[in-house]
């Protein structure tokens, strides 16, 4: 079951992360249709906020403006007590042995 855990978490980041990145494209690039920010924060609420955290860095994307930076700490500090939370009361120190 960790390993189902861990593919999801590898697949959910890259894509958040390139979803991060095709929409600072098309931001920068084309007058297309934009990724709404709900749908960019609902990437790191399902598990992508380090590849999410990661392409804001990367692409200087919505670093900014600082409704959705907010939001976005949010998410983060909300999803770390989670994993900590979980380390430590479930005492997984083996977690991918």
């Amino acid at each position: 079951m960790q390993k189902v855990i861990l593919f999801y978490f590898l697949f959910i980041n890259l894509l958040a992360f390139l979803i991060y990145g095709y929409d600072k494209f098309i931001a920068s690039k084309t007058k297309a249709r934009r990724i709404s920010e709900r749908e960019l924060h609902t990437f790191s609420i399902i598990g992508g906020f380090l590849g999410a955290t990661l392409a804001m860095a990367i692409f200087h994307h919505k670093i900014s403006k600082s409704s959705f930076l907010i939001k976005h700490i949010i998410i983060l500090f909300l999803w770390i007590a989670g994993i900590l939370c979980y380390f430590t009361q479930v005492d997984e120190l083996n977690f991918l042995g």
